[in-house]
């Protein structure tokens, strides 16, 4: 198995924090750590260090460098440009082709995400190397809400396929788009509905022989890259695009599985979600003085510890930082993106 770090954005949604100079999977945000370190210690309990690729662009894998140095350079995988997850996931599978690990399932790891306890994704790697090898399915991974989320897509889980070890796969009977709200509402309690949680896992060849299939404008520059074209001019001709393009076509024709997640996934895409972490977690997030009068139920986070006073308001996410001030109803905190 070969474990995949990918990142890539900047996490607008976190402003005024998180910034192209400091994304927010750097910023030291769970006991003085990063998501990416974090993410970093625990695959380095079973893999050694030259074991581990990162996928990231040029900036960030000089951060990531910073705060791990024992990162192998030659690991590293540069996007020379954004093109989204589709294109991004193609290209972690055209260079490992080229290292010669064509037949090597690979497992990408979103780096904005954590996972508890995290040993527990072993468990999930393994079966999903094991099934990756037997099958040549797309693999992904889902778990069952405790809600209704918004902004994210959903899988209706078909028959069992195996459990080990207490995780469970599943043949994926449907891919559910986020928009269909009303769908999503009526399966919520069904215990068949699962959150699409990514988690992909595939050979590099079988991958990309799904981009053939489904997305030809994408694996043509891809396989050139595998050849060693060159990697800037063939991923630029690669239309921007999310990997989703081609899922939803897959599991609609029945060729993939989901495995459900046996570990707790908690997704840092808002400020609301990093704040219902530290609450669940008995955390203290980084601020300075808070004086609250008539107050109640706000989240304040100053970067430079300024004093923070809130008079006569609930429920605000106040965060104070180099780049600026955020002050907005929490559940609002979704838009902060369009801020920046």
């Amino acid at each position: 198995m070969i474990p995949v770090i990918i990142c890539g954005g900047v996490g607008t949604k976190m402003w005024p924090l998180s910034s192209p100079k400091l994304p927010k999977h750097f910023l030291p945000l769970i006991h003085g750590k990063s998501l990416f370190e974090l993410n970093w210690e625990t695959l380095r309990k079973r893999f050694g260090a030259n074991e581990i690729y990162l996928q990231t662009n040029a900036e960030q894998a000089e951060i990531a460098k910073r705060l791990v140095p024992e990162i192998v350079t030659e690991n590293v995988f540069i996007e020379p440009e954004s093109r989204n997850q589709g294109p991004a996931t193609g290209l972690a599978a055209a260079l490992l082709l080229k290292k010669g690990k064509g037949d090597e399932p690979f497992f990408l790891i979103q780096v904005d995400n954590l996972r508890v306890p995290g040993e527990n994704i072993f468990k999930m790697m393994d079966l999903a190397e094991k099934l990756g090898k037997e099958t040549h399915k797309y693999i992904t991974g889902g778990f069952l809400p405790d809600r209704f989320i918004k902004g994210v897509d959903f899988l209706m889980k078909g028959d069992l396929v195996s459990e080990e070890n207490g995780v469970k796969i599943f043949k994926v009977a449907e891919y559910v788009d986020r928009n269909e709200e009303e769908k999503i509402k009526e399966n919520l309690s069904s215990g068949k509905l699962l959150v699409h949680a990514n988690h992909t896992c595939m050979t590099p060849n079988d991958l990309l022989k799904m981009f053939a299939d489904y997305r030809p404008d994408w694996y043509e520059p891809l396989v050139k890259i595998a050849k060693g074209a060159d990697i800037a001019v063939e991923y630029a001709k690669m239309p921007k695009g999310a990997i989703e393009e081609i899922t939803k076509q897959v599991h609609a024709k029945g060729d993939s599985l989901v495995i459900e997640l046996p570990f707790e996934w908690t997704d840092f895409g808002t400020w609301e979600s990093l704040e219902k972490y530290y609450q669940a977690n008995n955390i203290e997030p980084k601020k300075g003085e808070v004086v609250e009068i008539e107050a109640k139920d706000n989240f304040c986070v100053s970067d430079n510890k300024k004093k923070i006073a809130i008079i006569g308001v609930d429920n605000l996410i106040v965060v104070e930082g180099d780049d600026g001030i955020l002050i907005c109803r929490k559940d609002l905190s979704g838009r902060v993106g369009e801020v920046v």
